[in-house]
């Protein structure tokens, strides 16, 4: 097949969703499949093998990721163009805009691809905006991942916010029913977990008949115990974007300030560079962890590993959670864990035998929980182990790729179909 994804922020560092989109792409174009990516800044880094064109944007969010291209690199008059102008000066103001210009910009660029390509099936990931809408009234076959409802978010942002200010900010942040109507409109739509499946259809009301649990997938061959490389004894590790309300770095930090008398550690913090968060130094100054708290800025991905496999125990406090990669890339190393009881994690993670789970937004069970690891090595051991065997066993990429194919077969007959891969020929014989 020709598959072409869209992906309006496409880099791993922003998050699950460009993890999702490096994987599952690599996955299919070893397959067989000729794959083509239209993404938005910060650019994703691809398989050789997959086919990218970047859009170029305007927003703010270019603007932050890409400064000296954005200012030296483009025609001077091309800043007061009325589209560019109200792309900067809007998608500082509201994700909505960020989502709807980017789907926009992607819908006529894919109109100039399929000039040269007859794309079998139209991949959207996560962006549900207006252009989405306007590539599946076109034609295209369109199937749509949702890792989980920008409105669920929204939820635990409000519940956390300290102030008016900040909730009616977060309000205007966030898209309200773009996603919905966009959602309804597409042939299929994948989510990645039972518990994404639950909060789809709670938050769009979808047909269960569109809906298909395709679960992701963990690079095993990546994310593995490293020979020679021994656990430091006081190594706790974080590792996600603590400006997300939904990861709940506030629960985990009053967690560490419980235990700062009691424990011996020093936490890693997989994140953003310092300067470039607000929540997590603010908590650190203010419970005095200071000396006890590194951050790492953003790190190759040979240099997670090496910090999964170094640390203690990894603790991930997440009120909500699609999926919950961290969690995953750690077990596949070897590394013991506490979670949160949220769905997602109840899916990857069996308590008690192949990691520990306590209750969601609560620092005393987490302070709890860390305690219990951090003076149990049998304990941690035998979760550890068992977490390697769990992800080996039930969350690989190509066994996604497989389902994912799965799912476009459903839309797409085969006399449409651009070609009959090596690989499907293979496993038909």
């Amino acid at each position: 097949m020709k598959i072409c994804f869209l992906m309006y922020q496409g880099n791993m560092y922003s998050g699950g969703q460009g993890v999702y989109l490096h994987y599952l792409t690599r996955e299919l174009a070893r397959m067989g499949h000729e794959v083509h990516v239209i993404a938005g800044p910060p650019y994703p880094t691809l398989d050789p093998a997959v086919i990218t064109h970047n859009v170029t944007d305007y927003s703010y969010w270019t603007y932050h990721h890409y400064k000296k291209d954005f200012i030296f690199n483009r025609p001077p008059l091309s800043y007061f163009h009325p589209v560019n102008l109200y792309d900067f000066i809007s998608t500082r103001i509201a994700l909505s805009s960020l989502l709807a210009n980017f789907s926009v910009r992607a819908y006529f660029r894919l109109r100039e691809l399929a000039r040269e390509h007859r794309f079998d099936v139209v991949h959207d990931n996560q962006t549900l905006s207006y252009g989405v809408w306007a590539v599946k009234a076109t034609g295209f076959p369109l199937v749509a991942t949702i890792h989980h409802p920008l409105s669920a978010d929204l939820k635990n942002q409000l519940r956390q916010a300290r102030s008016t200010y900040e909730k009616a900010r977060r309000i205007l942040w966030s898209p309200w029913i773009m996603q919905e109507v966009v959602a309804k409109r597409a042939d299929r739509i994948i989510v990645v977990s039972e518990t994404s499946r639950g909060d789809v259809d709670e938050a769009f009301d979808l047909d269960p008949a569109k809906v298909r649990v395709v679960y992701n997938g963990i690079d095993t061959d990546t994310f593995r115990p490293l020979p020679g490389v021994e656990r430091q004894p006081d190594k706790l590790l974080y590792v996600g974007n603590s400006e997300d309300r939904n990861k709940g770095a506030r629960y985990f930090l009053k967690a560490l300030d419980l235990l700062k008398d009691e424990l011996d550690f020093r936490v890693t913090f997989v994140d953003n560079f310092k300067h470039n968060l607000k929540l997590a130094p603010r908590l650190v100054d203010e419970y005095g962890l200071n000396s006890r708290v590194d951050f790492t800025g953003r790190i190759p991905t040979e240099d997670l590993v090496r910090h999964y496999n170094e640390a203690k125990l990894l603790v991930t406090s997440s009120v909500h959670e699609g999926f919950g990669l961290p969690l995953a890339e750690a077990m596949s190393c070897g590394t013991p864990v506490v979670g949160t009881q949220i769905g997602a994690f109840r899916e990857i993670v069996e308590h008690d035998v192949s990691g520990w789970l306590v209750p969601p937004s609560s620092p005393e069970a987490l302070a709890s929980a860390i305690r219990m690891m951090w003076n149990d090595a049998e304990l941690r051991g035998r979760l550890g182990e068992a977490g390697r065997k769990r992800i080996l066993e039930k969350f690989n990429w190509r066994k996604a790729a497989e389902e994912t194919l799965a799912v476009y077969e459903e839309i797409v007959p085969p006399k449409r179909r651009t070609f009959t891969t090596n690989y499907e020929l293979q496993t038909t014989n």
